[in-house]
């Protein structure tokens, strides 16, 4: 069961949201007849129990604890976090609660094995009943496999996709503050190993939060080159999930909702840190985009994404936005009538425009979105990658299966060609 709750705040533009509802209706209606993607006939559904959306909404904490009947959190987050005055924010609610708590502050970007481990330590060093992931989704997905590793036996790589990890630890309460990953909804998080070094997925129940409170005034102090990043990091959930071969009309739904705020939001979020209509839309948007690919998964740019995270230490949303332009061109010709109606829907296209020529203007638009938000390549961030190395990214890419989701699967000769013409 889904408890949904919209905490609603003044500075929503309606028109936006209502917009963006009745595009995603109208694009429904005409996928529903042109499409000619395979989708899937039933989907399975995996959400957190809890999801409270709005500003200021961090202040019903004790209250989902109190539903939860938990009471003892530890609290998983960065030392960013801390130094920004989020996380004593969060303590202050706990305080006034007079609920206990504890910190571990060592998440890292693209949290390790290594790190999980020492989270493990931390929670296992006190009587905790429950643990609350603060942040972006590093942290989040770090509370996550805390969680379940701290019930099941092993190294954190013996679980990773296509193995479903159903065996849950500690209840998990999501509390985002970056509006890109979506993790707060989602069935999977995403652990480097620091032994390979490889980025892989982990999934099933056991990585889906209890609970999510989804509050977009954290979102305000992002830097523009972060805001840039997970904004399109949400973009390319929700594109992916919608052209993937196991969407769904439900995952549909999510899918055509987050499109159009990105599209229309993240150029003001990046020039206007502080305006909170853009804000709320793209935390909103990537919540969204989470239940969108959540459900029907990532496809070849997540897949091609990860190996540049572990090799070179490239963020993730950033590596996305260096994909998305060129494998997007490398796709649509396995999904035309998905990716014209995409290009519709975020306003790069016309209605009376045909799929080709929607399509080539939603390549076009994601080229010159990259080129507004200043979106590098490896090559100009000093990166270096010879041949040996492109093929043990690509059978990399391969082996996350991901790729597999994709309209057109590639070989790893062309993933090869793709990351020779992103560098």
């Amino acid at each position: 069961m889904i408890l949904l709750t919209a905490t609603s705040s003044s500075s929503t533009d309606p028109n936006c949201i209502k917009g963006a509802a009745q595009s995603s209706l109208w694009a429904s209606n005409q996928t529903q007849a042109k499409a000619t993607l395979t989708m899937q006939t039933f989907v399975r559904i995996q959400s957190p129990r809890i999801i409270r959306i709005g500003g200021g909404v961090v202040q019903e904490l004790p209250e989902v604890m109190m539903q939860m009947a938990v009471s003892r959190p530890l609290i998983i987050t960065d030392k960013g976090l801390v130094s920004l005055g989020h996380v004593q924010r969060l303590c202050d609610i706990l305080d006034a609660a007079n609920l206990p708590y504890g910190l571990f502050d060592g998440v890292i970007e693209d949290p390790t094995d290594t790190c999980v481990d020492a989270g493990i330590a931390a929670l296992n060093a006190g009587d905790y009943d429950c643990i609350i992931g603060f942040g972006g989704g590093s942290p989040m997905d770090t509370a996550k496999a805390i969680s379940f590793m701290s019930v099941n036996p092993g190294h954190v790589r013996d679980y990773k996709a296509p193995r479903q990890i159903d065996r849950c630890g500690l209840p998990v309460i999501c509390v985002p503050t970056t509006g890109g990953t979506g993790s707060e909804l989602t069935r999977w998080c995403v652990i480097t190993d620091t032994g390979a070094p490889e980025k892989y997925n982990l999934s099933g129940l056991a990585c889906v939060g209890t609970a999510a409170l989804i509050d977009w005034q954290f979102t305000t102090t992002k830097p523009a080159r972060i805001t840039a990043d997970t904004g399109i990091d949400s973009l390319t959930h929700a594109l992916e999930a919608y052209v993937s071969k196991r969407a769904h009309a439900y995952t549909d739904a999510f899918a055509l909702s987050a499109m159009p705020l990105i599209a229309t939001q993240l150029r003001t979020a990046c020039n206007d840190p502080t305006n909170a209509t853009a804000r709320e839309a793209l935390m909103l948007a990537a919540s969204q985009a989470g239940m969108a690919f959540s459900n029907a998964s990532v496809a070849l740019v997540h897949g091609m994404s990860r190996p540049i995270g572990a090799h070179f230490h490239v963020a993730h949303g950033l590596s996305n936005a260096m994909l998305l332009p060129v494998v997007t061109a490398f796709s649509v010709q396995a999904a035309p009538a998905r990716y014209a109606e995409a290009a519709r829907v975020m306003g790069f296209a016309e209605a009376s425009d045909s799929d080709a020529t929607a399509c080539d203007k939603l390549v076009r638009s994601l080229k010159a979105l990259n080129a507004d938000l200043k979106v590098p390549s490896p090559s100009q961030l000093g990166h270096e990658a010879d041949d040996d190395m492109l093929h043990l990214m690509a059978r990399q890419a391969l082996a996350s299966g991901s790729p597999q989701n994709n309209p057109r699967v590639p070989s790893e000769d062309e993933i090869v060609a793709l990351y020779k013409k992103m560098w």
